[in-house]
């Protein structure tokens, strides 16, 4: 845990900049994840985030975790259970368009507080957008217009709970995958922890930390960079004890923009370039990882190049 890349952005525009991008440049080649400290979202708004969210469970969604996931039981399970997962999740939608007065039972307060969270996240994932941008070489704002298609980015939200579990050892709080976007911004619970990175064959815990947001990168990511960045595979282990909150953000290409690698990242004649990878439409990539989540991703890779959408 020790290793586990932390960054700090306050000095980002100052004398460490460059000292800052190559942390930044290590996590995303060898980690596929980081946590941000210092990120530029007020901690007030965090603070009244995570405790609208934990009052949202408690009064609309425990009962109803309790009687729909609890009862299906853990009672005679031989061994882990590999098709569900312990959590209680819903989901917002901000772009193109926010679907937050739609929600049934959210506070007033709630949706104002999430709607303002979420506009400061947009504008931390195009920052951090342009930052693996300048390491990458390419120009400022390729990978926001390479996400953008006809209508701009998607951008929602997975608020999930997971809720202390009789039996860890039978299910996971979410099974192992990579997440099929762009950018992924977490706020996570500073005291339950169950996230785990699977690092050099290892699980390695990504360690909750106040007021920190957690970034991890997409398939699309890995697309684009070819394989410099990567994705990287992802669980939620359960506790026996505490309920652990989670607040993903994923900043994700239009449903009908073109994914591809970035031209001039093959074009460097510095590296042998031993695969290519795929060019598609991200709503088709979406489809094929609707049926195969929990896989690997290399498979899905490989269907994409059989895929003539483009």
């Amino acid at each position: 845990m020790e290793n586990f890349p932390v960054i700090n952005l306050e000095s980002i525009n100052g004398e460490e900049r460059k000292a800052v991008l190559e942390k930044i440049e290590d996590a995303c080649e060898n980690w596929g994840f980081f946590e941000l400290l210092n990120h530029g979202i007020p901690l007030e708004l965090l603070d009244t985030v995570e405790r609208l969210t934990k009052e949202h469970y408690r009064k609309s969604m425990e009962q109803r975790f309790k009687e729909a996931v609890a009862s299906k039981g853990l009672e005679g399970a031989q061994g882990e259970i590999k098709d569900m997962d312990w959590e209680s999740t819903f989901f917002l939608r901000h772009l193109p368009h926010s679907n937050i007065s739609e929600i049934p039972d959210l506070s007033e307060d709630y949706r104002k507080a999430m709607k303002e969270f979420a506009e400061k996240l947009e504008k931390l994932a195009e920052k951090l957008l342009d930052l693996l941008c300048e390491n990458l070489g390419l120009e400022k704002g390729y990978l926001k217009k390479a996400f953008y298609g006809s209508k701009g980015p998607n951008f929602g939200t997975k608020v999930a709970n997971y809720p202390p579990c009789p039996k860890p050892e039978l299910v996971k709080g979410l099974r192992a995958h990579t997440d099929a976007g762009g950018i992924i911004l977490l706020l996570q619970d500073d005291k339950v922890s169950g996230l785990q990175l699977l690092k050099d064959g290892n699980w390695v815990d990504v360690p909750p930390m106040r007021h920190s947001i957690v970034v991890n990168l997409g398939d699309q990511l890995e697309v684009i960079t070819n394989g410099k960045y990567k994705s990287v595979e992802h669980r939620v282990i359960t506790r026996t004890d505490g309920t652990r909150m989670s607040i993903a953000s994923f900043y994700n290409p239009a449903g009908d923009a073109v994914i591809y690698p970035a031209p001039s990242l093959l074009e460097k004649k510095t590296e042998v370039i031993d695969k290519v990878y795929p060019k598609f439409v991200f709503e088709d990539y979406m489809r094929l990882y609707a049926t195969l989540k929990f896989q690997p991703k290399e498979p899905r890779f490989e269907a994409m190049k059989s895929v003539n959408t483009v």
